[in-house]
């Protein structure tokens, strides 16, 4: 069973169908309970930072995630899921994330010829942290979003992409990987690495 956490602002239902064609039941929830009780956690997302990292807050929903985390259990942020990991946003303003990582998310600054949101497909780059993830350099997930990530730790960065320059794609640091792209809107690779998260070995220490 997979878990994916609800706080309104979630494709949820295509995530949901991504992991069960994976052949792995999931359910969507925002019960701080079943959060705290899961086997395996998505934290998916669209939207903008502080609207989503206050509706977290506001449903007491910061402590089990977090707690999860550090639980060891497998652990998967999608696209906001990605950002609010981080220290902090500047999306409408300064905003404190969850602070799993280090780091802070930030606004792209692109020349003209660079359309703002980064919105469509495009190829990664396989970084150190992602080499055990079947993922090949050159392969193409679709993303839809204006801002990006920037870690303090280089070696959580598993995938970078090229848009105008370098950004982070993916992190993974032990039991948590987070995506920037959707895997759940990626068609045969993205659905690959999502049902590899679905039916990975737990190893919690």
């Amino acid at each position: 069973m997979i878990t994916i956490v609800d706080y309104q602002m979630g494709n949820l239902r295509s995530v949901q169908k991504a992991v069960e064609r994976s052949g792995v039941e999931a359910e969507i929830t925002s019960d701080a309970g079943q959060i705290a009780a899961a086997e395996r956690l998505i934290l998916p997302g669209v939207g903008a930072f502080g609207d989503a990292i206050g509706e977290i807050r506001r449903r007491d929903l910061e402590k089990p995630i977090k707690d999860f985390i550090a639980s060891g259990k497998p652990f998967l942020g999608i696209c906001l899921g990605l950002q609010m990991l981080f220290e902090q946003g500047f999306e409408g303003g300064t905003h404190e994330g969850l602070g799993v990582l280090g780091g802070d998310v930030v606004a792209f600054e692109l020349p003209a010829e660079f359309k703002v949101p980064h919105m469509g497909w495009n190829a990664v780059d396989v970084k150190a942290a992602g080499a055990d993830l079947g993922i090949q350099s050159g392969t193409h997930f679709y993303f839809v979003h204006s801002y990006f990530v920037r870690p303090t730790d280089p070696s959580v960065v598993a995938l970078t992409c090229d848009y105008g320059g370098e950004f982070c794609a993916a992190v993974r640091r032990g039991n948590l990987m987070a995506t920037q792209f959707h895997p759940e809107k990626s068609q045969g690779d993205g659905l690959r690495l999502m049902q590899r998260f679905a039916t990975s070995p737990v190893e919690v220490a």
